[in-house]
């Protein structure tokens, strides 16, 4: 056996095929994610900090309406394949677009709130559903 992780080897047409055939579904659509992210231009969510200003994009995996201290709120979790984002609308009951399984892009400030990245109130904009 050589010295060099698998990961750093390069790797051939060959050796690609066969890393595909054997992942399973959500590591395939968890690549595809970070390479939209990549080719978007977009900071990856698992590398954000508490605090600093990004632009992120990814795929909606939830949407709810929760209030918070009274307030409506319409939360929703982004994943781009690196880690999940909680964006939060408040105020908002519901937002036309903002579903289950599009994609949208993302920004603001990403704050931290039980140990989970939190975006509140971003800029955003929704993906064309023909490039899905």
């Amino acid at each position: 056996m050589s010295a060099v992780p698998r990961s750093e080897k390069p790797a051939g047409r060959f050796r690609r095929m066969l890393d595909r055939l054997s992942s399973s579904q959500e590591d395939l659509e968890s690549e595809e994610l970070r390479e939209d992210a990549e080719t978007a231009g977009c900071t990856r969510i698992g590398d954000c900090r508490d605090r600093q200003i990004v632009t992120v994009t990814g795929t909606l995996r939830t949407v709810t309406q929760r209030p918070r201290a009274g307030v409506p709120a319409l939360e929703a979790e982004l994943f781009d394949g690196s880690a999940p984002l909680d964006v939060v609308w408040l105020g908002r009951r519901s937002i036309l677009g903002i579903e289950p399984g599009r994609k949208l892009i993302a920004s603001g400030r990403i704050s931290m709130s039980r140990g989970r990245r939190v975006l509140f109130n971003p800029k955003y904009e929704l993906r064309p559903l023909g490039r899905e």
